[in-house]
């Protein structure tokens, strides 16, 4: 996972977009974190600058031990195989979210290797580093997710278009 700043006029972008909907980004589509400083967030940062038809964002992991980030283009199939993964989630299974498209993958075991939730960042095509995170999410995490989605669908994707 790398680091770094966005430029100046990534930032400059970015800020007519807050003041452009009203309200602030980033927009957290995905925050997972536990009582132990263990968390995983996908933010949305705005209107990708080299995809017309993707979002920025960023996967973000932090944990006492280790922290990183990774940039990600969010396309509208994205958003929408989130969305069936959180109905796979919530049936008790085991989800992979991008793990058959270039860039990083996020997989969620219910029960991980230490018999508690996992989050997996996977960066195999560019950074070849892999990160798994225990932590134990609230009990509505998933319907919390599912506003969180809404939201950003509601008041991103209409970038894409405009």
């Amino acid at each position: 996972m790398k680091d770094g700043l966005r430029s100046g006029e990534d930032r400059s972008v970015l800020a007519d977009e807050r003041a452009a909907m009203g309200d602030s980004l980033p927009w957290e589509l995905i925050w997972l974190a536990d009582d132990e400083g263990n968390s995983v967030s996908v933010n949305v940062l705005g209107r990708s600058p080299r995809w017309t038809a993707a979002l920025d964002a960023e996967i973000v992991v932090k944990t006492p031990f280790v922290s990183g980030r990774i940039d990600l283009a969010l396309y509208v199939a994205r958003l929408e195989s989130w969305a069936d993964a959180l109905d796979r989630l919530d049936a008790g299974e085991d989800v992979a979210w991008m793990e058959m498209s270039s860039g990083p993958s996020i997989f969620i075991q219910l029960t991980g290797e230490r018999d508690c939730p996992e989050v997996v960042v996977e960066d195999e095509s560019g950074s070849m580093v892999t990160v798994r995170v225990p932590l134990v999410p609230p009990d509505d995490w998933i319907v919390d997710h599912r506003q969180r989605l809404r939201q950003v669908m509601d008041h991103c994707v209409s970038m894409l278009s405009g």
